[in-house]
């Protein structure tokens, strides 16, 4: 019986693990996705300064 509670807490913490680890990657993609489409729109608008700056 103690067996098969240590196999069913053990079940659950790798369980548990495998969540964090998939929301884990899943922000840190979120953030990376993020920063892309902040650096992305700084260098939009730079260029687009320097296009109406030569007119």
């Amino acid at each position: 019986m103690i067996g098969l509670s240590v196999a069913i807490g053990r079940f659950v913490e790798a369980l548990f693990w495998a969540i964090l680890r998939v929301a884990g990657g899943v922000a840190a993609m979120a953030v990376v996705g993020a920063l892309g489409l902040a650096c992305a729109w700084l260098l939009a608008r730079k260029l687009w300064r320097m296009r109406t700056a030569r007119r």
